[in-house]
């Protein structure tokens, strides 16, 4: 699949720090002087860190990439020294990556001879991170949240707890397992979306459904997204296909509104699963203004 990254020109980063907090998915930091790209994972080439490098370092190339591998990651990452892995498997850490942090760390381990530096240290700093504001060698910058970029828009995945049946009857009870939600900021790569039970709705959907969390998001992932006002739809069509064949989805179920503008959604879902390699069944729901089901079948 093309997928865009970011890439930094390190001759020309005087390491100035401020590309970190534009960056919405916490995915820069400054390592030894220098903006690195700490976790390719989160970064989804949107570019909000490029007008904010006064050196003109940062550039966006497109190229075709293969889905998210954190051994050929921690490759990269270990070349850039001490530093830059901490920062990284510490990155994996703070987005609940888990799957991918003990592949990481098993990496370290499997390779221990060939590389340059303790791993027990870089564990150690990784295990009491929570303890420090920042790394040593690592600058800090004047924000208070962790990743170094949007506190809105870092990964979140959201385990199921255990509930009481008094909390069950609850209505306001959340059934969201994962964030972001919204569909320029989701990561087709994120392991929350492996093999999950995809929910794509228009933003008005869940406004209109009053029984929206407890029926229709409960054990699904989700990305909302207006085809009406939303801008850059041809991400979204990537991402899609994405899901379909990277994240190798199971179903996925497309919420929309009855009004005319809202059948784009459901248009651009069924294009992304006839561009992507596997077949998913595609479940479409057309909501009434006013909270009714008018349809419900799949297509």
């Amino acid at each position: 699949m093309l997928r865009e990254i970011v890439h930094i020109n390190e001759e020309l980063c005087n390491g100035c720090g401020d590309c970190v907090p534009a960056c919405h998915e916490g995915a820069l930091q400054i390592i030894d002087n220098k903006a690195r790209l700490v976790s390719d994972l989160m970064c989804d080439g949107l570019g909000a860190c490029l007008g904010h490098c006064p050196q003109g370092a940062i550039t966006i190339e497109k190229r075709e990439a293969q889905p998210y591998n954190e051994v050929e990651v921690m490759k990269l990452m270990v070349e850039k020294g001490e530093n830059t892995v901490v920062a990284h498997l510490q990155h994996l850490k703070d987005h609940q990556e888990f799957e991918f942090l003990k592949e990481g760390v098993q990496f370290l381990k499997s390779n221990e001879s060939n590389i340059r530096f303790d791993i027990d240290k870089v564990m150690q700093r990784v295990h009491n991170s929570e303890k420090h504001e920042a790394h040593e060698h690592i600058k800090p910058m004047h924000h208070a949240h962790s990743g170094g970029g949007c506190p809105g828009s870092q990964a979140m995945s959201f385990a199921p707890q255990g509930i009481t049946l008094e909390e069950e009857s609850v209505s306001g009870k959340s059934e969201l397992r994962q964030w972001p939600v919204q569909m320029h900021l989701i990561n087709p790569q994120a392991s929350y979306f492996q093999n999950s039970d995809l929910l794509v709705a228009a933003d008005c959907v869940a406004f209109s459904l009053g029984n929206f969390h407890q029926k229709w998001l409960k054990d699904k992932t989700v990305a909302i997204a207006c085809p009406k006002l939303d801008s850059g739809m041809e991400v979204y069509l990537s991402k899609l296909t994405s899901l379909v064949d990277d994240a190798k989805i199971n179903t996925m179920t497309v919420m929309i509104m009855q009004v005319p503008c809202c059948g784009g959604l459901l248009q651009m879902v069924q294009t992304a699963v006839q561009n992507a390699s596997r077949k998913v069944p595609v479940k479409a729901v057309v909501v009434g203004i006013q909270g009714e089901i008018l349809q419900e079948e799949w297509v």
